[in-house]
């Protein structure tokens, strides 16, 4: 089984990496290995040459369109971005082979945010968005709030937070 992680902003140097790596770790101690795609890796220029109308013709963008296509399971560490989740995942999604990315495929998806609701809106687009791309969403979603109240560098110290995620884990697994 293929596990992916999702980073869902490019800003540089951010928590949604570090919560990533948590993740990355979480299953790592239950045997499974999940390679993390870190959206501040993508091609600068891909929403002008990899959607649409040049869909498929970015070499550097197939590259992560080919490891989303092969995988069976993901998780998107999402934050929170003007009430929703940020631009550059949507256009990363719409830069997927449609509709054979997630058709059938499973996910997970965690929220964040420096502020109260813990990305709870973004988690709702974005669980609407892959139904309708025939994608099975996980119903445990933890919404991190007030997120950098509740970490220390590279680890999360809120014990709520921390059962959230060891719930999801093994719920994705057996998923």
């Amino acid at each position: 089984m293929s596990y992916l992680i999702i980073c869902g902003t490019n800003r540089e140097s951010s928590v949604s990496r570090v919560l990533s790596g948590i993740y990355q770790e979480l299953l790592a101690a239950r045997g499974i290995k999940a390679e993390i795609i870190d959206l501040a890796e993508l091609p600068q220029d891909f929403i002008a040459s990899a959607l649409y109308e040049n869909s498929g013709k970015n070499a550097s963008f197939n590259v992560y369109r080919q490891k989303m296509l092969q995988a069976q399971k993901y998780v998107f560490i999402v934050p929170e971005y003007n009430g929703s989740f940020p631009g550059v995942l949507k256009a990363f999604i719409d830069g997927l082979k449609f509709p054979d990315t997630f058709p059938d495929k499973k996910c997970a998806l965690v929220g964040l945010s420096s502020g109260v609701q813990g990305a709870g809106l973004a988690l709702s687009h974005l669980t609407d968005i892959f139904n309708y791309c025939g994608m099975n969403v996980l119903a445990l979603k933890p919404k991190l709030a007030r997120i950098e109240d509740n970490m220390t560098a590279e680890e999360i110290d809120n014990d709520l937070y921390k059962e959230l995620l060891e719930q999801q884990v093994e719920k994705l697994i057996k998923f």
